[in-house]
């Protein structure tokens, strides 16, 4: 269940016969990535401490869906992940900072992306079992919703997390699944998504993490497919672009959060693809690589990946199948 999975569809440098516009500037995207850690004596580096190891995770999987798993230096990539982790079992998003459940997913999807999961194993190291414990102990036995970190803020993403990791470990016996899979249901709305806690609106972020929750646990039977299909079909809007709730403006980000979710419920073929493909290669950096929210503004490796892996999920010549769970 990490983000990249089975055999590729050929070499993410490959040419294709395609007009300029609706390329995909690989070489220069892969280039973008791999500066991001060179800029350290920019401010912004410092800001954004706080997810360097989520975007580390975002980075190296735009890579292998490019096609460039190589592109980062395997054995600095896993001594980085080790060096963000707790006696406890979690990761913090940096050395030195607080474990927390959205890291620790990352930091196992990274490790699970370069086939390393072994490396919590070595001497000296926590071990899988201790990050299964950190991760269960965050579940609440009475709501089955998990905490994102000790100080029990909860969110169906932690829920998603948790689910995500453990089954990447093999260890989802340690949690109440059926409490958890009985959690995603209380969040779902009478339009046929879910929200981020019993009640809350439906929204597309919220709608993969329960979506995904559920396949994970091989509960899909669960979700109204027709209903919640409709919902998030109607998020495209005018320009191809897809947006997260009504009346907001298109997002590249939702390309995967609204995309991997109609593909796990077999309704992928429900909105224009042809139309977000062409808004999503718009978003491009052509001189610098990148891909933004919206066409002119500044990119970032966040909405990079997320629309690469949208491209992915529109079978982009050239792109590896990325897994929608």
């Amino acid at each position: 269940m990490s983000l990249v999975s089975g055999p590729g569809r050929g070499g993410g440098g490959a040419k294709h016969d395609l007009p300029e516009e609706l390329a995909l500037f690989v070489d220069k995207h892969v280039e973008y990535i791999q500066t991001l850690d060179t800029r350290r004596d920019e401010l912004e580096y410092w800001l954004t401490e706080h997810l360097r190891l989520s975007g580390l995770y975002w980075g190296l999987t735009a890579l292998h869906l490019l096609g460039h798993p190589e592109a980062l230096p395997r054995a600095e990539t896993i001594a980085f992940v080790i060096s963000c982790q707790h006696e406890n079992g979690g990761f913090g998003a940096a050395p030195g900072h607080d474990a927390h459940m959205l890291y620790t997913v990352s930091a196992i999807q990274i490790l699970a992306t370069i086939d390393a999961l072994d490396e919590l194993d070595l001497p000296g190291r926590a071990g899988k079992d201790k990050v299964g414990s950190f991760i269960a102990n965050l579940q609440d036995p009475e709501t089955g919703t998990f905490a994102g970190d000790e100080w029990g803020e909860t969110d169906t993403r932690f829920l998603y997390g948790a689910l995500n990791a453990l089954s990447l470990l093999h260890l989802l016996s340690l949690i109440d699944l059926p409490a958890a899979v009985s959690h995603v249901q209380s969040c779902a709305n009478f339009d046929g998504g879910y929200g981020v806690s019993p009640g809350a609106e439906s929204h597309a972020g919220q709608i993969f993490t329960c979506v995904g929750a559920l396949a994970i646990a091989g509960r899909l039977d669960l979700v109204d497919t027709d209903r919640l299909g409709r919902w998030l079909s109607e998020r495209q809007v005018e320009g191809g672009g897809l947006n997260g709730r009504p009346e907001k403006l298109e997002d590249v980000c939702y390309s995967w959060w609204v995309l991997s979710s109609l593909a796990m419920i077999g309704r992928l073929h429900w909105i224009d693809g042809k139309k977000l493909e062409a808004f999503i290669l718009r978003c491009q950096d052509p001189e610098m690589g990148g891909i933004a929210d919206r066409p002119g503004d500044m990119v970032d490796v966040f909405h990079t990946v997320f629309g690469i892996a949208g491209l992915s999920l529109l079978k982009y010549p050239g792109l590896e199948e990325v897994d929608p769970i």
